[in-house]
């Protein structure tokens, strides 16, 4: 894990990303910055992230996806740092972010934000990967 990457704008874990040539979202250094909805309005609102917008989530955007929106609503109840300390243990534990060559991983096979929030709090994989 890549701490210094943080947590994307929209809330991606830019800190569990493998390029290492991508500083991350929040240091400018994403390739898909220009045409990412939830990068453009969080830095023409002066926001940390989707999680301090009055319109959070929003539509057609990254939020669109139960991960993303799950971990942004995660920031807005337990912080940044909290959620790469979740990130981290669960990475350690086995929990995988993104499967080799795909963009999906073990948070991905969750269907509620509540299930995503259990994985993240208490280190559980799903049930297929039990």
């Amino acid at each position: 894990m890549d701490r210094q990457k943080g947590i994307a704008y929209c809330g991606l874990a830019c800190c569990l990303c493998g390029l290492q040539s991508c500083p991350g979202c929040q240091s400018g250094g994403c390739t898909d910055k220009d045409w990412c909805k939830n990068y453009r309005c969080c830095r023409e609102k002066g926001l940390s992230g989707c999680w301090e917008c009055d319109a959070f989530p929003c539509e057609g955007s990254m939020l669109d996806k139960l991960r993303i929106r799950s971990f942004a609503k995660f920031v807005s109840l337990h912080g940044e740092q909290t959620l790469m300390d979740c990130l981290e243990r669960n990475e350690c534990a086995g929990v995988v972010y993104h499967h080799e060559g795909k963009l999906t991983g073990d948070y991905d096979a969750l269907q509620t934000q509540e299930e995503i929030f259990k994985m993240l709090l208490q280190a559980n994989q799903p049930s297929s990967q039990q």
